[in-house]
């Protein structure tokens, strides 16, 4: 038998708290957008080298309002601090989705891994008919569909023998 890494169950009750709690966090995000892939490539990255260069010039332009109209200012501030706000929102959250990812990823192995050692044991001599039937019925899903005819690749010919070009 396989051994689970994963234990562990999750109620209906506990799920629906936290989709409760996901709402609320989509509720506190409205400004939330979808990118598409087209306007993410884009847009121009900001990296860890690019995020000083922001801060300075965000000083600059505050030390300065002469230099630029107040309603642009106003955004590159309103943009800067809510980059900051959501910069650990956003590492916490890709966190937790990684592990998400990862415990269903290891739980479904073990499901299957579970599946298999049941279809095992229904192909054994000592399951009854209706273990057989059920062993038939699971091995659907490792048959193999039957190649047709116009699907089998044509015989080619020989290459010649290395050396032998008098043909």
């Amino acid at each position: 038998m396989n051994t689970n890494r994963v234990s562990a169950t999750l109620s209906t009750t506990d799920q629906e708290a936290v989709m409760a709690a996901l709402g609320v966090i989509r509720e506190k995000l409205p400004f939330l957008i979808d990118l598409t892939t087209a306007e993410r490539v884009a847009l121009s990255k900001l990296g860890d080298k690019t995020q000083p260069f922001v801060k300075k010039a965000v000083d600059i332009a505050l030390q300065h309002p002469e230099l630029l109209p107040a309603s642009f200012l106003d955004e590159m501030r309103k943009d800067a601090q809510l980059l900051e706000t959501l910069s650990p929102i956003r590492v916490a959250i890709d966190l937790l989705q990684k592990q998400i990812d990862d415990t269903a990823v290891q739980v479904g192995a073990e499901a299957y891994a579970a599946a298999r050692t049941v279809y095992a044991v229904t192909k054994t001599p000592y399951a009854g008919a209706i273990l057989r039937t059920a062993a038939d019925d699971m091995g659907k899903r490792f048959g193999r569909k039957p190649r047709s005819a116009a699907a089998e690749p044509a015989p080619s010919t020989p290459a010649p023998a290395p050396g032998n070009h008098n043909a």
